[in-house]
């Protein structure tokens, strides 16, 4: 059995192939595991406090800038 795409979906379709080259250029990711109670955890935490992931990613990276900086300096 074969899905008809709505018109929509084929215009998404399209883009993102003519796309993908772009976007992969554009953006990287880290494919990280944590253990699952840890992911958990963290997830909680930035749902209660409304901080997007990629925050928790720039904050962190800037905080160990700063302590390297310090730890250097010494």
């Amino acid at each position: 059995m074969t899905k008809t795409m709505t018109p929509k979906q084929r215009a998404r379709q399209k883009y993102e192939v003519v796309h993908k080259e772009e976007r992969e250029q554009a953006t990287k990711q880290f494919n990280t595991r944590l253990p699952s109670d840890e992911y958990e955890e963290i997830v909680a935490f930035l749902k209660k406090h409304g901080i997007p992931k990629v925050d928790l990613i720039r904050i962190g990276y800037g905080t160990l800038l700063e302590n390297y900086k310090e730890i250097k300096q010494k």
